[in-house]
C-alpha cells in the first residue's frame, strides 16, 4: 500500500512539473492595438497626409527632381582637372605613330639605345576648360531638368490628394458602418421583445405554435445581419488604420458635422488646375525640352582651356646627362588656347531620336487629352451622385416616420388578433431597412461631396464646409 500511495505522489508531482514547465514556455501575450485618441476627419487626413508611406515616395522624388536642376547649373562652372604622377618604368622609345588607344603607354623624347633599365618619372599638371559658347545647351538641360521637376511636383501633389481622399473616404465608410450596427442593433431589440410577446402569447394558446417559430426565426436572421454589420464595421476600421499609416490601430472617431446635412455645394470648377492635369501636361513639357536639347546638341562648342604642368625624368639623353632622380617635376610648361568642338557624328543620330521624342509628344498630348475627359466625366458623375444623394436625405425622415408608423399599426393589430405575424414581419423588415438608410443617408450627402472635390482637384472646400458652424 505504501509503494502504491509513493507511486501515485510521484505520478502527481510529475504532472505538476510538466503543467508549471508548459506554462513558462508557452511565449508572452501579443501586446494590444495601440489605441488612438478620437478622430476627427481634419485629423485623419493630416495622418494620413504625414504616414502614407505613397505620399513620402513621392515627395521624395519631387525633391530628388528639385536638386537635379542645381545639377544641371553646375554644367556653367568651369572644369578643372589636376594630376600627380609618379612612376618607375624603362625608357626605351621606338619611332613610329601609335592610333588613339588606351593599353600601350606612350613614350616620349628621342630614340635611345635599348635597355632594359628603369628610372624615376613625375608629371604634375591642371587643366582648365571653360565653355564659353554653347548655343543654349546648357541652358535647354536646365530647362529639361526644372520640366522634369514641375512634373515630379504634380505627382507629388496628385498623390497627396488621393491619399487625403482615401482616408476622408474611408472615416465615411467607417461612421456609414457605425450607424449601420446601431440600426441592426435596434432591430435586433425590437424582434427580441416582438419574440418574447409572441411567445407569451404562444404559452397562453391565444396564437399558433407557427407565429413563434416565425418570431424565432426573425430574431435569428435580425442577429446574423447584426453580425454582418459588426464585421463591414470592423473591416472599415481596419481600412481607415491603413488610410492613416497606422495599421492595427484601434480607432474611435469624432462625426462633428458629418451627422448633419451639409449646405449647398456651389458648382464644380474647370479640371484644368488637376494635379492629374499638370502632372500630364509637365509630361508633355518635359518632353519638349528633350527635343530642345536634341536640337541644340548638334550646335558646336567653343571652349576656353588653360594648361600648367611639369615633369621630370632620371633617364639620360645622348648629349643631355640628368641631374636629378626623376622624382620631382623640374621641368615646367604652360598653354592657353580655344577650342571648337563640332560633334560630327551627332549629325546623323540627332534626326531618329528627333523622330522619336516627336511620337513621345503626340503621345503625352493623347495621355493628356484622356486625362482632361476622365476629369470631366468624374465631375459629371460626382454632380449626379450628389444630387440623388440630397434628394434621397431630405425625403428620408418622411421614409422613416411611415416605416415607424406601419410597423406600431402592424403590431398593434397582430396584439388584437387583426393581423398576421406575416404583417408585422414585413412591417418590422420595412422599419430597419427605413433606419438604415437613414443613417447612412447624410454620409452619402458628404460622400458625393467628397467625390466633387477630388475630381476638381482640392479638398480644401469640402474640409472647410465641416468647420462651418
Amino acid at each position: 500500500m505504501i509503494s502504491h500511495r509513493l507511486i501515485s505522489a510521484a505520478v502527481l508531482l510529475a504532472c505538476a512539473l510538466c503543467t508549471a514547465s508548459s506554462y513558462a514556455q508557452q511565449p508572452a501575450p501579443l501586446a494590444p492595438a495601440a489605441q488612438l485618441q478620437p478622430l476627427t476627419l481634419h485629423e485623419a487626413v493630416q495622418l494620413a497626409l504625414t504616414n502614407y508611406p505613397a505620399v513620402q515616395e513621392q515627395r521624395a522624388r519631387a525633391r530628388a527632381a528639385q536638386e537635379q536642376v542645381a545639377v544641371a547649373r553646375t554644367a556653367y562652372l568651369p572644369r578643372i582637372d589636376a594630376l600627380w604622377l609618379e612612376n618607375r618604368a624603362t625608357h626605351n622609345n621606338v619611332l613610329g605613330t601609335l592610333l588613339p588607344q588606351a593599353v600601350v603607354p606612350q613614350v616620349s623624347g628621342p630614340v635611345l639605345p635599348s635597355s632594359s633599365e628603369s628610372v624615376w618619372g613625375s608629371a604634375a599638371g591642371a587643366l582648365v576648360s571653360w565653355d564659353a559658347v554653347d548655343f543654349g545647351q546648357r541652358k535647354a538641360a536646365v530647362d529639361a531638368a526644372r520640366a522634369e521637376q514641375l512634373a515630379a511636383t504634380a505627382r507629388s501633389d496628385q498623390a497627396e490628394l488621393d491619399t487625403a481622399a482615401a482616408a476622408a473616404d474611408a472615416f465615411l465608410t467607417v461612421l456609414a458602418a457605425d450607424a449601420s450596427v446601431r440600426a441592426a442593433q435596434a432591430n435586433v431589440d425590437r424582434l427580441r421583445v416582438f419574440s418574447e410577446a409572441v411567445i407569451t402569447l404562444v404559452t397562453n394558446q391565444l396564437r399558433a405554435g407557427a407565429d413563434q417559430s416565425r418570431a424565432e426565426a426573425e430574431l435569428a436572421v435580425a442577429r446574423n445581419q447584426l453580425a454582418q454589420a459588426q464585421q463591414s464595421a470592423d473591416i472599415a476600421r481596419a481600412t481607415l488604420a491603413e488610410a492613416i499609416g497606422r495599421p492595427g490601430a484601434r480607432i474611435e472617431l469624432v462625426p462633428g458635422r458629418l451627422s448633419e446635412l451639409p449646405p449647398e455645394a456651389p458648382a464644380a470648377g474647370g479640371v484644368e488646375t488637376h494635379p492629374a492635369a499638370r502632372a500630364a501636361r509637365a509630361s508633355i513639357d518635359v518632353v519638349r525640352a528633350r527635343e530642345r536639347l536634341l536640337e541644340r546638341s548638334m550646335f558646336p562648342r567653343i571652349s576656353l582651356q588653360s594648361a600648367a604642368s611639369a615633369r621630370a625624368s632620371g633617364a639620360d639623353a645622348p648629349g643631355i646627362t640628368s641631374t636629378a632622380d626623376g622624382l620631382w617635376p623640374r621641368v615646367s610648361n604652360w598653354a592657353a588656347g580655344v577650342a571648337v568642338t563640332v560633334p560630327v557624328s551627332t549629325l546623323f543620330t540627332v534626326k531618329p531620336l528627333q523622330r522619336v521624342e516627336a511620337q513621345n509628344e503626340a503621345a503625352e498630348r493623347a495621355h493628356y487629352d484622356q486625362t482632361i475627359v476622365t476629369l470631366q466625366t468624374q465631375q459629371l458623375r460626382a454632380q449626379a451622385l450628389l444630387t440623388a444623394a440630397s434628394a434621397i436625405a431630405r425625403n428620408m425622415p418622411a421614409v422613416r416616420r411611415a416605416a415607424e408608423d406601419t410597423q406600431q399599426r402592424a403590431r398593434a393589430r397582430y396584439d388584437s388578433a387583426l393581423a398576421s405575424i406575416t404583417e408585422v414581419a414585413d412591417a418590422q423588415h420595412l422599419l430597419a431597412e427605413a433606419e438604415t438608410d437613414d443613417a447612412v443617408a447624410r454620409l452619402a450627402v458628404w460622400r458625393a461631396l467628397l467625390a466633387q472635390a477630388q475630381a476638381s482637384g482640392d479638398l480644401t472646400p469640402f474640409l472647410d464646409r465641416l468647420r462651418v458652424p
